[in-house]
């Protein structure tokens, strides 16, 4: 053979696919060739996996009643590429096969038509798994199995069958894999002839088909639940309306052998999230929501039904020293198919370039035409960007001890990487989740408006920061046009930016506009269906609106997902107010403040509606005991002493509210509960400081 014929290839580790026509001995001559030709043309015609050898990632090695597949990818693409044969030959009922997968040392020799001597154990292993089948069986060694238990669409797929005695006495530990469709669920013959018992499935594993069809029957028949804001019947049609182009990114899982890299792992996926929203016709969803599934053993296809989604992007990252291999996989949300996978071994300073290949891979594989290339952040330095990756991992939780440390971490990649702009803006972010809860706003605020500005500088495609530069500027200088401008900026930049339409929801609620602002509550669910935070931003247009059944839906949606979540606990008996159901607002406050620990001023508003004065007094009494011990917004102190008829100290607690910047002051004319004080010269006063316009005052009687 000719030298140029030839290339060397020596694979350390391969993963080989055999597959074995079952009866091929008995068959005629002609049906030998017809058979052997049909299974080439599917292997050859199947997706990427099956079809890579132009790209130097699959050699075939024809073993004459079928063939071995070697691969120099990941160990699950022989089996996504074993379930595609599966799925082809369903079309070629004549045509029966059985498959092994096995991952182990390969070299040898191969020529560019075919014909190869490759060898070694992993080939041999690959057959020895394979015989241990009958027709239909898609077979693993145990090997290949655990290494499949880390990606979570393969878990409930395999099930243990024990030790197979194969030639010259050797046992193998098999596994069989198969889903409701494809490959063979019954026990191997050779497993029942020596009558060994079989490992019991996993706790995961689908139901018989009389449960099935009982769960598709249910699903029709409250088809019409949503998943939150909208009906998604659990339909053929539901799944139609899944958008093609729109994408989850599951947190990477932590392989590193001290598994302490979570926190870079979920901040790969973070920012690969990041990347991917900026990309025009492609929806992303946000993080809370794909990181929900984090730890837990979800099918791919229930992410992708529960997130509405078509595609959902997974992997795993390994870290030794400066040294990091990340293996991503993108999967077809409906089938559960492979779209592209891919590993990168690089230094850690190279992190950016993998993003930026990652995402750009999955552009290809979606077909999604750039108009701009997605921004991706140039490349920092190492140790300021593991910094930053940690500080992200606490930012993004809510309570304070955590919110400090992530305060601290940030600060040192700043003091790192001085020009980070996604350090800068994780300090802003900080500061902003701080404020009222556990700082002071004055205390808390001109720090973010600092951080935001300094980021904006470094980088002004930053949208998270303009959406923190616009709240701090809100509160701050009282500047709602110029919140406005920022929070428009951000959704100019970033369309996919849960932040900014949560941003933009909050600026119209400030104006009256409780329409819109719905709608912009529900594009906020949309890209984060999972979480809490988003939907207030909903539930509140809806309470404003008297929207009672949208209310009831959604908070019962955030107990659900947060049994402890109490940011909307107040939005049911506020619309119960707006009502006039007193009653059940009375009942719904007192609920929400044993949720919350905190005296609600909504309550006392209710009381003294309902002539209760002694009632309101005490709530009041509760609200001021409160104020003393800690912050607490002077504009719910000035809300009860309003509804008993106390003005002066109404005012009073008002001005306090404007000194000490409250942030509810800028909903000042959205809770008609002051409406007494309106043609008073001291809050047309306040409302000129505002710099709140007069016309967007609410017209309907309020409680809070």
């Amino acid at each position: 053979m000719a030298a140029e014929t030839k290339k060397e290839i020596g694979l350390e580790i391969a993963h080989v696919l055999f597959i074995d026509i079952v009866g091929y001995s008995k068959l005629l001559i002609d049906e030998q060739r017809d058979y052997l030709h049909t299974l080439n043309e599917i292997v050859r015609e199947t997706d990427s996996f099956c079809a890579a050898e132009a790209a130097g990632k699959l050699t075939r090695l024809p073993t004459g009643d079928g063939m071995a597949l070697v691969f120099a990818t990941t160990p699950d693409a022989p089996v996504s590429c074993a379930l595609q044969v599966s799925k082809a030959l369903r079309s070629h009922p004549e045509i029966q096969v059985r498959m092994g997968i096995h991952s182990g040392p390969v070299s040898g020799i191969t020529d560019v038509n075919d014909r190869s001597n490759i060898a070694g154990a992993g080939i041999n292993l690959a057959q020895r798994v394979m015989d241990c089948g009958d027709a239909g069986h898609i077979l693993l060694s145990k090997h290949v199995a655990d290494d499949l238990e880390q990606y979570r669409q393969w878990r409930s797929h395999l099930h243990d069958l024990g030790e197979c005695e194969v030639k010259h006495d050797v046992r193998v530990h098999v596994v069989n894999l198969y889903t409701d469709e494809l490959g063979n669920q019954a026990v191997p013959e050779k497993f029942k002839s020596v009558g060994r018992t079989v490992s019991a499935p996993k706790p995961q594993a689908r139901p018989n088909h009389l449960i099935a069809a009982g769960v598709i029957v249910a699903a029709l028949v409250i088809g019409g639940f949503l998943l939150w804001q909208q009906k998604k019947p659990k339909t053929s049609a539901a799944a139609a309306a899944i958008p093609e182009k729109s994408i989850a990114v599951l947190p990477f899982v932590d392989m590193s052998q001290g598994h302490d890299q979570e926190y870079f792992c979920d901040g790969i996926s973070e920012e690969l999230l990041g990347a991917l929203a900026q990309v025009e016709g492609l929806r992303v969803v946000a993080r809370t929501s794909s990181f929900a599934f984090k730890g837990k053993s979800a099918e791919v296809n229930e992410i992708a039904q529960k997130l509405n989604v078509g595609t959902v992007l997974e992997g795993s990252l390994r870290r030794a020293g400066d040294k990091i291999r990340i293996t991503a996989q993108l999967i077809n949300g409906s089938t559960g198919f492979h779209l592209w996978s891919e590993t990168y071994e690089r230094d850690v300073k190279d992190v950016f370039a993998v993003q930026d290949e990652i995402t750009r891979a999955i552009v290809d594989a979606l077909k999604i035409k750039l108009a701009v290339a997605p921004a991706i952040p140039t490349a920092q330095n190492p140790e300021s960007h593991d910094l930053y990756l940690q500080g992200l991992y606490f930012a993004n939780r809510s309570d304070e001890q955590s919110l400090r440390k992530a305060l601290g971490l940030f600060e040192q990649a700043i003091e790192k990487g001085p020009s980070s702009s996604r350090a800068w803006a994780g300090v802003a972010r900080v500061w902003v989740f701080l404020a009222d809860e556990y700082v002071k706003p004055l205390d808390a605020y001109p720090q973010a408006k600092i951080a935001a500005a300094k980021a904006i500088a470094l980088d002004e495609r930053n949208a998270e920061a303009h959406c923190w530069f616009g709240v701090a500027i809100s509160v701050l200088d009282w500047d709602v046009q110029g919140y406005e401008r920022e929070v428009k900026r951000a959704l100019e930049i970033d369309p996919n930016s849960q932040p900014a339409h949560q941003n933009a929801a909050a600026l119209l609620i400030m104006k009256g506009d409780y329409a819109r602002a719905a709608a912009e509550g529900e594009k906020a669910m949309q890209l984060d269906p999972l979480s809490p935070n988003a939907i207030v931003w909903a539930v509140w247009p809806y309470a404003m609106l008297g929207r009672l059944d949208d209310v009831l839906a959604a908070t019962k949606r955030l107990h659900e997902l947060d049994p402890n979540f109490a940011l909307a606990s107040a939005a049911l008996p506020y619309t119960y107010f707006r009502l006039k159901r007193y009653d059940e607002a009375v009942a719904g406050y007192l609920k929400a403040q044993e949720m919350t620990h905190k005296p609600l001023a909504g309550l006392g508003v209710t009381y003294a509606k309902m002539g209760r004065k002694e009632d309101a007094r005490r709530v009041l009494n509760q609200v001021l005991e409160k104020a003393r011990a800690s912050y607490f917004p002077g504009s719910w102190v000035a809300e009860v002493y309003t509804a008993l008829g106390e003005n002066d100290e109404a005012f009073h607690w008002l001005e306090r509210a404007f000194t000490e910047h409250d942030a509810n002051l800028l909903n000042l004319l959205q809770f008609p509960a002051f409406r007494p004080l309106y043609p008073d010269p001291r809050f047309v006063d306040l409302v000129r400081r505002l710099h709140l316009d007069p016309a967007t005052t609410s017209k309907e009687e309020d409680g809070r």
